[in-house]
This record gives C-alpha cells, sequence and structure tokens, in this order.
C-alpha cells in the first residue's frame, strides 16, 4: 500500500512538472504575440508616418513646380519686352546714324 501512494506522489509531481512547463510555454507564447503585436502596430504607425511625410513633400514640391513655372513665364514675358525695347532702340539708333550721315 506504501508503495501505491509513492508511485501517486510520483505521478502527481510528474504530473505538476508537466502542468508547470505547459504553463511556461504558454506564458511565453503570449509574451511572443503580445511583443510581436506591439512591433507590428509600431512599424505600422511608422510606415503611416513616413507616407504622411512623402505626402506632405509631393504638395511641397508640387508648389515649387508651380512656382517654376511661373517664373520662367514672367521671365520670358520680361525677355519678350526687353527684345521688343533694344528693337526699337536699335531702330532709333539706326535712324539716328543716318540723321547724322545727312548733316554732315
Amino acid at each position: 500500500m506504501n508503495e501505491d501512494v509513492v508511485s501517486l506522489a510520483a505521478g502527481g509531481e510528474e504530473l505538476g512538472v508537466l502542468v508547470g512547463a505547459v504553463g511556461a510555454a504558454g506564458f511565453f507564447g503570449l509574451l511572443i504575440v503580445i511583443v510581436w503585436q506591439v512591433a507590428a502596430t509600431w512599424r505600422a504607425r511608422m510606415l503611416a508616418a513616413r507616407e504622411e511625410q512623402y505626402k506632405e513633400l509631393a504638395a511641397r514640391y508640387a508648389r515649387l513646380l508651380e512656382d517654376t513655372v511661373e517664373l520662367q513665364r514672367r521671365t520670358a514675358e520680361e525677355q519678350r519686352q526687353t527684345l521688343d525695347e533694344l528693337t526699337r532702340t536699335r531702330l532709333a539708333v539706326g535712324s539716328m546714324e543716318k540723321m547724322m550721315r545727312e548733316i554732315e
């Protein structure tokens, strides 16, 4: 009878060890899942923030491009005006030269 009690106690210890091992594995598995999910959430937030920065950068680039096009248009207009003025000045100087030759 003592042997039966000893074997039951030994079986109880093995069962306790098994339950402890399964519990520890479950706990560590839960910790791994929690860490994994926190990392995935952090990564998703970082990607969303990066995407927002890209959108802001693209909008800024579009504004700069519009400004550049406007500046080029203004520059082209000013160059046309300068060319017109230069043409008129050349004509005026040419007519003055012609008049000076006639006076001599």
